[in-house]
């Protein structure tokens, strides 16, 4: 139950439109929190809901205007809820203390909500700069690592069945943005640690899977070498140094502690039911939800402009589309992710981006070369319609009906 509501933020009041409302959850942040309120300073409401701080976290929001929630602690789902039910503007960013909204971000979300998108969109992927010790972190950890932070209030509400992941599973387009959202992670070896233990038992208490040797196997060992090995290799993060190299194994660790910890009946004090199955537990973003998400490749100018015309005839039926192409389109309607050539690593790290944004159903190659590429990307990144080619009519496919576009995997 909320225990106190402050007044809206300095300048909202009853009736006044809104255009955009920061919602941040907080405890005992008075160090982070300056930092934050000042990079989301621009949105005209910012929603503060304290769990509990015993410092200075809630004199410093009120000080900065927001309007201050005291809520005792729910869960990372039920608290952001809390946060999303007081606010007022069209469009809700959520933000965590030790994040900022980088300039870059900045002036483009203002301009984004100075033209606002389509109906369809409802929200938006920023994408997560890490701060790992004080080294930013690139491919090391999967960046752009969109992260659904914008979305038209209302559209969206956090599954309180989770006790960790609790983002929001997209069900249509999602706008990519470019500028950084930076979170700074650990700054010393004690709180990476720290950090990652957290995590763990959160994690522990979610996870969903048989009791046996071969699924404990799979999970504490196999799964978090392959992970490691790819992780380093194929997405690259040996470029960003030690730092990157120590993250991952970090990560990879965790997952196996996450397993033991599930094969003991060690779940921490914070349960789930989401119902997710074992593999997805850490990622339920993979859902499929809502109208056909279609992801073209192209390798050549003129496999390019093939593919634009088949994209725009399967927009027109209702898909949710976009192009990973080394060349450039004349429509401005068509989202391309741009790469400097095509190549299997960039393909698959650009695939693994498009993920992220929301899970693709169908993945269409054009052109011979892009065609051999596609046979190099690992199976979760083909999309699950193998039959869909570029010779199929993109009219013929019911993008907009998620229970038959489902029937063609079967």
């Amino acid at each position: 139950m909320i225990t106190a509501v402050a007044e809206h933020s300095q300048g909202v009041n009853e009736g006044t439109q809104v255009a955009i409302t920061a919602c941040i959850i907080a405890r005992d942040e008075a160090e982070a929190l300056p930092s934050c309120l000042e990079s989301v300073s621009f949105c005209q409401e910012i929603v503060v809901v304290d769990s509990g701080s015993t410092d200075e976290t809630v004199a410093i929001a009120r000080a900065a205007g927001a309007c201050v929630i005291e809520q005792p602690w729910l869960g990372f789902a039920a608290q952001r809820n809390v946060a999303l039910d007081h606010a007022h503007g069209d469009w809700v960013l959520e933000i965590d203390a030790d994040e900022r909204i980088s300039p870059q971000l900045r002036a483009e979300i203002e301009a984004f909500l100075a033209s606002p998108p389509a109906a369809a969109v409802k929200l938006a992927g920023l994408p997560l700069r890490e701060l790992f010790l004080s080294h930013p972190l690139g491919p090391s950890a999967k960046y752009p690592k969109y992260r659904h932070r914008l979305l038209r209030r209302g559209a969206y509400r956090h599954d309180e069945s989770r006790t960790v992941h609790e983002g929001f599973i997209p069900d249509g387009p999602v706008h990519p943005f470019e500028g950084d959202l930076t979170h700074l992670l650990a700054t010393s070896w004690s709180e990476a640690l720290g950090d990652a233990w957290r995590y763990a038992r959160l994690e522990a208490g979610q996870l969903q899977a048989t009791r046996t040797v071969g699924a404990l196997c799979k999970g504490a060992i196999v799964r978090p070498l392959v992970k490691l090995v790819y992780r380093l290799t194929v997405d690259g993060g040996w470029r960003d140094g030690w730092a990157g190299v120590v993250k991952i194994a970090l990560d990879c660790s965790t997952d196996s502690i996450v397993w033991i910890r599930y094969a003991a009946g060690r779940h921490g004090h914070e349960r789930g039911h989401s119902g997710v199955a074992s593999e997805l537990h850490y990622g339920a973003w993979k859902a499929r939800r809502g109208a056909g998400r279609v992801v073209a490749v192209a390798g050549s100018q003129r496999a390019l402009n093939d593919a634009s015309s088949w994209l725009a005839q399967a927009a027109a039926a209702g898909a949710d589309v976009a192009l990973i192409a080394p060349g450039t389109t004349a429509s401005r309607a068509l989202r391309v992710r741009r790469l400097k050539r095509l190549g299997p690593l960039r393909l698959i790290r650009a695939l693994d981006a498009e993920e992220q944004l929301r899970p693709l159903d169908t993945l269409v190659a054009f052109g011979k070369p892009a065609a051999l590429l596609l046979r190099l990307v690992p199976r979760s990144l083909r999309g699950h319609t193998p039959a869909v080619t570029s010779h199929t009519d993109p009219a013929s496919i019911p993008w907009s009906s998620r229970e038959q576009l489902e029937a063609l995997c079967t």
